[in-house]
């Protein structure tokens, strides 16, 4: 009986120690001791139905270490489709073009060519590296802005030989270089005096009249120029393999409205009721023999007492 009672002592042990390692290998990562791998560059599709993860590996690198977990971007939820393993050579090197935007106060060519070098050095997206020429048939000059400056005009007009002060012979606007000016002021002027009953009397006048108005103009507040710079870019890879990730990308759509499965439910009971089910098992095999036990002690006693 005592052996008994301790095999199922034992048997309970092993089964609630093994219950949380059960629960753990859900979550166990697929390479747990790999060295996490970092993209050197990221390509992604206009419409982002795509995306590449480039990744250029010593041979002391362990793929293994490449992130294959599905991500989201942007508002897409991506999944990893393919991995790609390239060999790369020693010498990668292609055409490049350029295509820069400067902005210049002015828009003479001399002032435009002040900002653009001849040559410049250029390292590509994927990290290739090389010297570029401009092309000058392809500068070209914008204007990037306008603005507007107003200012206040005045002219005076003379209107000699008048015989009163009368504002009536005075024109109320005129016309001066396309603009319309406004009558604003009048100066009368005395130009030949008469003698009546021995007093000096004016009977010419020249009327002095002041003109203002305004003029708005606009100007160029600056422009912008455009040019292209050409050239071979290269890059040396001194054992290095290329690994791409492929991943698809699909538009994460809204989310509608669901019951959150409660805690209880997203257990899993499976971990509880087969320890208990052991347990269970152990008890009644124990409480059996206990039973097979009492009853012989009491058949024992019954032929003791005849």
């Amino acid at each position: 009986m005592k052996r008994m009672l301790s095999l199922c002592a034992a048997a309970l042990c092993l089964t609630l120690a093994l219950t949380p390692t059960a629960l753990a290998a859900d979550f166990e990562p697929a390479v747990p001791n790999a060295k996490v791998c970092y993209p050197t560059a990221i390509v992604r599709s206009d419409d982002g139905t795509e995306l590449k993860k480039i990744y250029d590996l010593s041979p002391e690198d362990d793929p293994a270490g490449i992130p294959r977990s599905d991500f989201r971007q942007d508002g897409f939820h991506y999944t990893m489709t393919d991995l790609l393993k390239q060999e790369l050579p020693e010498n990668e090197s292609r055409q490049h073009t350029e295509h820069i935007s400067v902005e210049s106060a002015k828009k003479d060519m001399e002032s435009v060519l002040a900002l653009l070098p001849q040559e410049r050095e250029f390292i590509t997206d994927d990290g290739l590296m090389g010297t570029l020429t401009l092309k000058l048939d392809t500068v070209q000059v914008e204007p990037s802005g306008y603005g507007s400056s107003t200012k206040q005009l005045s002219v005076k007009r003379s209107y000699p030989n008048l015989a009163e002060q009368d504002t009536q012979y005075i024109p109320k606007s005129i016309e001066d270089g396309g603009r319309t000016l406004t009558l604003t002021d009048i100066q009368w002027q005395t130009d030949n005096t008469a003698n009546m009953d021995g007093y000096a009397v004016a009977d010419r006048y020249t009327a002095v009249a002041t003109y203002t108005g305004s003029a708005t103009s606009s100007y160029v507040k600056g422009y912008t120029v455009t040019a292209d710079y050409t050239g071979t870019v290269s890059r040396i890879a001194l054992n290095r393999v290329r690994y791409v990730a492929i991943f698809e990308g699909t538009p994460i759509q809204p989310a509608e409205p669901a019951n959150v499965p409660s805690a209880a439910s997203a257990f899993r009971w499976s971990y509880v009721l087969i320890p208990l089910g052991i347990v269970a098992a152990a008890g009644a095999g124990v409480g059996g023999a206990l039973l097979v036990k009492h009853r012989k002690e009491n058949a024992d006693e019954e032929e003791t007492a005849e």
